[in-house]
C-alpha cells in the first residue's frame, strides 16, 4: 500500500517543492521508500511513498517507468492477478526487471492501453504519464476501496491519495463547499465525486480520468458497472448458489493472502470475518487473527464470539483491550480523515489496526458481505414495512411522517423509521440512516445566510431504479454508505498504522456474483438477513455459533458520553465560542442525549468536523 501525488500541466509548472512535501504529509502510507520524478518539459511530476508488500527489493521503487516506451506511474493499491498478467504479457514479449505488481499494471497499459482495466483483479488507485499520447490517465478500483482526490483547475490537473497532499500546496484555496457540507450533515458523508473542499474532486469508485496535457482538459467515465439481476423469480439453483459461492470466496481469500510479509485476520467474530478466517486456514497453516474487545460494555465487547472462531479453526489470535482513554484519539483521526465521515467505529478500526501492525503488514477484512448478500437491520426492516405497511394509503402514511418530524426530537429512537413512513416503497428508499434532516441543519447552521439544503435531493438522484426493493437498497448501500464510508474508514485508519487491509468479498467477481446471480429471497426477508451467507457459515463454522448476532467493531458512545475524557472533549470542542454550529441547538443536542436518546453519532460528526476544520485552517 502506497501514497501517489502529481501534477500536470499545460505549462511548465514552476513550484516543485510542494509536491515532495505532499508525499511526506502521507509518510504513514508508505513509510518504507520515497521517490519524485519530473518530466523533462517541467509539466508532469509524479511523487510516490512505498510500503513494500509486493517484492521488497529497490526493483519496486516508483515512479516506475518503462524503458523506450515513454510511460511512467504511480500506483496505490495490489493487482492479485499480477502472476497471470505477467504471464501473458510474456507471451506478448514483455520482459520484466522486478517482481512488482506495478511493472505488471505499467506493462499491461502500453499492451491494451486503457482497456487494461478490464483484466485488472485487484484495489487500486494509480497515475500514468503517456509521454507518446500527452496525457495523464487516473483510475480507481471498482468497489472504492483506494481513494483518489484530485483538482482541475486553469489548465492544471493535481491528484493525490489524500486531501492533506494536495493541502501542501499553499496556492490551493480551504474553503467549504455549501452543498458538499449539506450532504456530510444530513448522509454522514460526502458523496460521488464531491468534496468537502469546493474546487475539488474525489475520483469515484470504478471510474477513470484522461487529463490532456495539451489542452488542459479532463473527461472522466466509468469503466464498470454493477450487473443486473438475472433472475429475480425464474428457476434458481440454491446447492449450485452455494458451491459458486464458496469457491469464489475460496479464490479470493488465497488470492489476498499472497504477500511478501505477514499477513492476519480482522476477526469480529460475526458472519464476514469468520467466513474469511474458514477461508484462510485452507490457504494457509499458520493464520493470525486480531480483535478488540470493550470489556463491560455488553455487546459491543466481542471477543468471546472472536475466541469461538479462533478456538475452533486453530489459528494464532491475539486481543486487544481498549479503554475509554481512547477520545484521545479523536483529534489524531480528524487529521488524518482529511474530509471527515460520521462514524465513530473509526475509533476502534484504527486501535485494531494498531494491534495488527505490531505482528503484519497486511490484514484481510470482512467488509463488503453486508452490501452484497443483505446483511444490515435495514434491510429486513425496510421489506417488513413493504409487507405490513405497503397497503396503506400514501397520504396516510405522509401524514405520519411529518408529525414525527414536526413533534419527535432528533435522536429519539424510531424518528427515522417513523419519517420513512411518507416514502413510496415501490420506487424509493426510506432515509433511516439520517444524521440532522432539513429542519435540524436549518437550526444548526442558523448563522448561514442563503444556504443550499440538497442532502435529500441529491440523495434521491443517487437512488438506483430497481423495482425491487431489496435490489435498490442494496446497491445504494454499496455505492454509498459503503464507499463513502465503510471503506473510507478502513482506508484511513488502517493507514494511519502503515497497514494494508484487503477486503476478499470485494474481489469484483464475488460482487458480480452477488449482484447478477443471487436472487433477494437469498438476501434477507422481513425476518432473515444474509440467508445465503449464513448457509455457507452452516457448512464452514462450528455448530454453536451465533446465525442471527450482527455487530462489528464498534464503541458504546453513548455510555461514554455520560461522562469521562470523551464528554470533555466534546464539551470543549462544541461550546468553544468559535465553534462553527449554533450554539442553543447544540447545547439541545447534549441535554436530549442526556436523556436518554440517541445522538452520540450526530454529537461525534460535529466534533470531528471542528477538529479537522481547525486542524486544517478551512474557512467556512
Amino acid at each position: 500500500m502506497c501514497a501517489i501525488i502529481g501534477i500536470g500541466n499545460t505549462a511548465h509548472q514552476p513550484d516543485r517543492r510542494w509536491l515532495a512535501r505532499g508525499r511526506d504529509a502521507m509518510t504513514h502510507r508508505g513509510p518504507d521508500d520515497a521517490g519524485e520524478w519530473w518530466s523533462a518539459d517541467g509539466r508532469v511530476g509524479l511523487a510516490h511513498r512505498r510500503l513494500s508488500i509486493i517484492d521488497l527489493s529497490p526493483q519496486g521503487h516508483q515512479p516506475m517507468h518503462l524503458p523506450g516506451r515513454g510511460v511512467s506511474i504511480v500506483f496505490n493499491g495490489e493487482i492479485y492477478n499480477h502472476q497471470a498478467l505477467r504471464s501473458e504479457l510474456l507471451g506478448l514479449g514483455f520482459t520484466f526487471r522486478s517482481n512488482s505488481d506495478t511493472e505488471v499494471l505499467l506493462a499491461a497499459y502500453t499492451a491494451w492501453g486503457e482497456d487494461c482495466l478490464a483484466r485488472l483483479n485487484g484495489m487500486f488507485a494509480f497515475a500514468i504519464h503517456d509521454a507518446l499520447q500527452q496525457k495523464l490517465f487516473l483510475a480507481r478500483d471498482r468497489a472504492g476501496e483506494k481513494p483518489l482526490f484530485y483538482r482541475l483547475a486553469n489548465g492544471c490537473l493535481q491528484f493525490a491519495s489524500e486531501l492533506k497532499g494536495l493541502l501542501a500546496n499553499p496556492a490551493n484555496p480551504r474553503d467549504i463547499d455549501p452543498q458538499a457540507m449539506d450532504c456530510y450533515l444530513g448522509m454522514g458523508y460526502v458523496p460521488g465525486d464531491a468534496c468537502l473542499l469546493k474546487g475539488y474532486n474525489k475520483l469515484p469508485p470504478a471510474h477513470a480520468l484522461r487529463f490532456d496535457l495539451q489542452s488542459g482538459q479532463a473527461q472522466v467515465w466509468p469503466y464498470w458497472q454493477l450487473p443486473d439481476l438475472a433472475s429475480e423469480h425464474g428457476a434458481v439453483d440454491d446447492e449450485a448458489l452455494l458451491d459458486e459461492l464458496e469457491s469464489l470466496l475460496q479464490e479470493s481469500v488465497s488470492a489476498q493472502m499472497t504477500a511478501d510479509v505477514p499477513v492476519g485476520i480482522l476477526l469480529s467474530g460475526g458472519v464476514d470475518s469468520s467466513l474469511v478466517t474458514a477461508m484462510a486456514v485452507r490457504a494457509s497453516s499458520q493464520v493470525q487473527t486480531f480483535s478488540i474487545g470493550f470489556p463491560g460494555h455488553g455487546k459491543a465487547d466481542e471477543t468471546e464470539h472472536a475466541r469461538l472462531i479462533a478456538r475452533h479453526f486453530g489459528t494464532r489470535h491475539t486481543e486487544l483491550m481498549a479503554q475509554d482513554a481512547s477520545a484521545d484519539l479523536l483529534p489524531r483521526l480528524a487529521r488524518q480523515f482529511d474530509e471527515p465521515i460520521i462514524d465513530s467505529s473509526m475509533v476502534p478500526t484504527f486501535l485494531v489496526s494498531q494491534l495488527v501492525r505490531q505482528n503484519c503488514t497486511v490484514a484481510l477484512g470482512g467488509d463488503g458481505g453486508d452490501e452484497l448478500f443483505g446483511g444490515y437491520h435495514h434491510h429486513s426492516r425496510m421489506l417488513w414495512m413493504q409487507q405490513n405497511l405497503g397497503r396503506l394509503p400514501l397520504f396516510l402514511r405522509q401524514g405520519v411522517a411529518r408529525s414525527a418530524e414536526k413533534f419527535l426530537p432528533v435522536g429519539f429512537k424510531g424518528r427515522n423509521w417513523a419519517q420513512g413512513l411518507g416514502v413510496d416503497l415501490d420506487k424509493d428508499l426510506p432515509i433511516i440512516s439520517s444524521y440532522f434532516d432539513d429542519q435540524s441543519r436549518s437550526r444548526l447552521l442558523q448563522r448561514r445566510a442563503n444556504w443550499s439544503y440538497v442532502a435529500e435531493s441529491v440523495r434521491k438522484a443517487r437512488t438506483p431504479l430497481q423495482t425491487n426493493l431489496l435490489q435498490r437498497a442494496t446497491r445504494m448501500d454499496f455505492a454509498n454508505f459503503m464507499a463513502e464510508d465503510i471503506l473510507v474508514k478502513v482506508d484511513r485508519a488502517s493507514m494511519l498504522s502503515s497497514l494494508e487491509v484487503r477486503s476478499p468479498l470485494l474481489d469484483h467477481r464475488m460482487i458480480e456474483f452477488a449482484f447478477g446471480k443471487v436472487p433477494s429471497r437469498l438476501k434477507a426477508t422481513p425476518t432473515e438477513k444474509k440467508i445465503l451467507l449464513k448457509r455457507l457459515c452452516s457448512r464452514l463454522l462450528p455448530p454453536e455459533f451465533d446465525l442471527q448476532r450482527k455487530q462489528g467493531f464498534s464503541i458504546p458512545m453513548n455510555v461514554w458520553l455520560k461522562g469521562g475524557p470523551f464528554r470533555t472533549l466534546f464539551d470543549d470542542v462544541l461550546r468553544d465560542p468559535q465553534c462553527s454550529f449554533d450554539a442553543q441547538t447544540v447545547n439541545k443536542l447534549m441535554r436530549d442525549q442526556d436523556k436518554g436518546h440517541f445522538n452520540g453519532e450526530r454529537l461525534f460528526g460535529l466534533v470531528m468536523f471542528e477538529l479537522w476544520r481547525r486542524e486544517y485552517g478551512i474557512s467556512f
